[in-house]
């Protein structure tokens, strides 16, 4: 049967035309000589074979005479099922018998460009390499490295290239965060109408703000940017900033305030009184000695954890105690007889 075009694309003999097309996909990417620089000359052997196989398994006349005769059918010994072909396939009468079917290999870097100029994979190059012929259109479409067109490499002008998003600071009181909100935002930008020209939009786009978001979340608005010819419109990103508390602090998923307190308060016992987030009242007794790196925790009165909401961190009380700027004689006296017993 002479040369095996089926063991070249590396598929089996009920291959559908999908399969030929990621078999050559995948085989015409590896052995392209362009990506070979130290091995071009068994690259080049094989790109071409390659891209002959594919040549004749995608076209169902030249598969169905292969199928039948082999390869030799395609050199012109043996007549066709058919007369007549497309592309590189001709016929011709000799005088002296029947019609004989003449297959002329196309140039490997024709169907290169062919295939990834209009194939679906890489409609994103918008069918740009169509018309095109040898390898020069390499360095003129896609410079040294086709490639990179590719994604394997660095993008090229050929692509359209996505705009730069456009990041929003979204301020959120601490209460906002805690319990969740809903936020709406106006928005102008420009959009393309069907007739290609630009008008100037308005929009109010809605955001959802979940119990428990940090400072620093990101709400992404894909493609919400201006829309300009051959450029994808920039994505609209929002990133959550937290307003300052008059009395808490946040700590990740902890809160955290500090009470003030006198000396004899931190010494004989305080009583702290707090209102949540959420508009509870907390009544929290301290019993113990209050030193000045004391913490009193009270469990689960923090943040809402995002992942689970029903879940939340530490409320943490600190303590900023107040001291005497003076004591009298007696005082002294009075204090070190106490604190001696």
């Amino acid at each position: 049967m002479g040369v095996d075009y089926y063991k070249i694309l590396q598929v089996d003999k009920n291959a559908k035309d999908d399969d030929l097309k990621k078999a050559y996909r995948k085989l015409a990417m590896k052995w392209h000589p362009d990506k070979n620089p130290n091995n071009k000359k068994e690259a080049e052997a094989k790109f071409k074979q390659i891209s002959e196989a594919y040549e004749v398994l995608s076209d169902p006349q030249k598969r169905a005479i292969y199928d039948q005769y082999g390869e030799e059918a395609l050199k012109g010994q043996v007549p066709p099922p058919d007369a007549g072909g497309p592309g590189g396939t001709t016929f011709f009468h000799t005088g002296e018998g029947p019609n004989i079917f003449r297959f002329n290999p196309r140039n490997a870097n024709d169907i290169f460009a062919e295939f990834f100029g209009h194939s679906s994979p890489f409609d994103g190059m918008g069918g740009g390499l169509g018309g095109m012929r040898g390898s020069s259109m390499f360095g003129s479409m896609f410079g040294d490295d086709i490639f990179s067109a590719f994604g394997e490499g660095r993008p090229t002008s050929s692509v359209p290239r996505k705009a730069t998003p456009i990041e929003r600071t979204l301020p959120c009181s601490l209460e906002e965060l805690y319990k969740g909100t809903t936020k709406k935002m106006k928005i102008s930008r420009e959009i393309a109408d069907a007739s290609g020209k630009t008008i100037a939009v308005e929009e109010i786009l809605t955001i959802d703000i979940k119990p428990g978001w940090k400072k620093g979340t990101k709400i992404t608005f894909p493609e919400k940017g201006n829309e300009q010819p051959g450029v994808i419109p920039s994505d609209l990103v929002f990133i959550i900033d937290e307003k300052p508390h008059s009395a808490f602090t946040r700590d990740g998923n902890d809160l955290v305030v500090t009470q003030k307190i006198s000396l004899a308060e931190a010494l004989t016992g305080y009583t702290v009184h707090l209102t949540t987030l959420d508009g509870r009242t907390l009544t929290i007794p301290i019993n113990n000695v209050i030193h000045p790196t004391y913490e009193e925790i009270v469990p689960k009165e923090g943040m809402p954890i995002p992942k689970d909401p029903s879940k939340r961190g530490n409320l943490r009380i600190k303590f900023n105690i107040r001291f005497p700027t003076r004591l009298t004689a007696e005082q002294k006296t009075g204090i070190k007889k106490l604190l001696a017993s």
